[in-house]
């Protein structure tokens, strides 16, 4: 019982960080292009 109340607990907290980290990446990789991040959108970059 123990364990399942566990994993109930940890599976937000390792979705959140994913999130996190995704959006990370996504404003490292913007910016590697020349682009700035504004509202979560890339703008601002060329092909």
């Amino acid at each position: 019982m123990f364990r399942l109340i566990r994993f109930a607990l940890i599976l937000p907290v390792v979705f959140v960080a994913g999130m996190l980290f995704e959006r990370n990446a996504h404003a490292d990789r913007c910016l590697d292009l020349g682009g700035q991040v504004k509202s979560d959108l890339c703008r601002g970059w060329e092909n």
